[in-house]
């Protein structure tokens, strides 16, 4: 079987500027897939090319077995995976069940399986309690669980999430870590970015981490086992200093 995500020498630049550089991803279906780095890593560049908003410079790419640079394997590939962007695409003047209505039409999900799905969905995210409020009136995190409710409807065999966590309150937080743990656990896979290692820890199988847009390891969360902590690891490849740093003396210098 095909892994779900394989790239080869991906690369984008803009205006002359390398923002990912040669990577070579392999993610096996069926894994909870952490994509880590610091901010402008070329994590949400990576992401805009493997689910075909934006077309790469070089390299070579497969999701589900697609090539998303062919037109008609984009089409397929697109009807198979959901997505969270970091700016989330709402409709803000729709009720979130009217946003998820549009959004079950858009991938032909029959009526009957729309309607069961879309109060199923609601549910769970909490976000049925008040079914005339207007998407444009939520909190951030109540966007956030809708814009994760919206990428689950048509049952993706991919989930790509861009900073789901960011902004988003505990119960939300909670929500969302075992939504996507109930999706990984029946077979599907999740495509996630982060900058909460704690929740990456929790929840991942595999890490890949990309550092000025290139991909400076892969590997499994068991294979860190007897390594120190992935948010070691993950300084580590970074190149952060650690140890006390210099300069700001003064603070912690008050007297009582």
């Amino acid at each position: 079987m095909n892994p779900a995500i394989r790239t080869r020498d991906l690369s984008r630049s803009f205006n002359g500027t390398p923002a990912v550089r040669q990577v070579d991803l392999h993610v096996e279906r069926g894994t909870f897939y952490g994509f880590l780095g610091p901010n402008g890593a070329g994590k949400s560049t990576t992401i805009r090319m493997l689910t075909g908003l934006l077309a790469p410079g070089s390299g070579e790419m497969e999701v589900l077995g697609f090539n998303p640079r062919e037109p008609a394997e984009a089409l397929e590939m697109k009807r198979r995976i959901g997505v969270v962007p970091e700016e989330l695409p709402l409709f803000e003047g729709l009720t979130a069940r009217e946003q998820l209505t549009f959004v079950g039409r858009m991938y032909l999900v029959p009526g009957d399986t729309l309607r069961d799905r879309i109060d199923d969905l609601l549910a769970m995210m909490n976000l049925d309690r008040e079914p005339h409020k207007l998407t444009v009136e939520y909190s951030h995190g109540m966007k956030k669980k809708l814009a994760l409710a919206a990428a689950l409807l048509p049952d993706p065999d991919l989930l790509f999430l861009d900073e789901p966590f960011e902004g988003v309150d505990a119960v939300a937080s909670r929500t969302i870590r075992d939504t996507l743990a109930r999706y990984v656990k029946r077979g599907s896979t999740v495509f996630l970015t982060s900058h909460v290692l704690e929740i990456v820890e929790r929840l991942c199988t595999d890490v890949g981490i990309i550092v000025n847009g290139e991909l400076v390891e892969q590997t499994s969360l068991a294979h860190l086992g007897g390594e120190g902590s992935l948010e070691e690891r993950f300084l580590k490849a970074v190149g952060a200093p650690t140890g006390d740093q210099p300069g700001l003396d003064w603070l912690g210098s008050k007297e009582a």
